[in-house]
């Protein structure tokens, strides 16, 4: 890239939004949807290893009756119960961003992500005007770039 000595190459966000058509909404909810599916695996999962581990305490506590076993199956099941938590806090952030995009109408523009790129600001360009781009996809396909590139 040639650069001269009264220009500068800078980087910027670029916004990229999407119209909300019916194909766009379905891929979202597909996309939340394994998200949810993720999470509750995920949560099946950690019952289970707990499940295990409990069930080696208990018996390494037949076998050595000094141990404490109750304050170690304790904590084992506070462990659980707060990943529990943080997982259906997790899918009810999911299950809330389902909704939002059930609600949205059709041809509306929402915002969907930031890319970085490159400019070139010479002396006299408006800095702000260059900053202020954002791509308009429709169904994945660039519909419109907005903004001074």
């Amino acid at each position: 890239m040639d650069v001269s000595k009264s220009q500068l190459v800078l980087k910027r966000n670029v916004t990229i939004k999407s119209v909300v058509t019916p194909r766009w909404k379905e891929e979202v909810q597909q996309q939340l949807q394994v998200q949810i599916n993720q999470i509750d695996a995920q949560m099946q999962q950690l019952e289970m290893q707990a499940q295990r581990m409990i069930g080696e305490i208990q018996k390494q506590g037949s076998l050595n009756p000094n141990s404490d076993v109750n304050s170690q199956v304790e904590n084992i099941q506070g462990q659980l119960n707060q990943k529990q938590r943080e997982q259906l806090d997790r899918k009810n952030q999911i299950l809330q961003q389902l909704q939002q995009v059930q609600t949205l109408e059709m041809e509306t523009e929402v915002s969907t992500g930031q890319i970085d790129s490159f400019f070139s600001l010479e002396r006299g360009d408006n800095l702000i005007e260059k900053m202020q781009v954002e791509v308009l996809l429709r169904d994945g396909i660039v519909e419109e770039i907005r903004g001074d590139l």
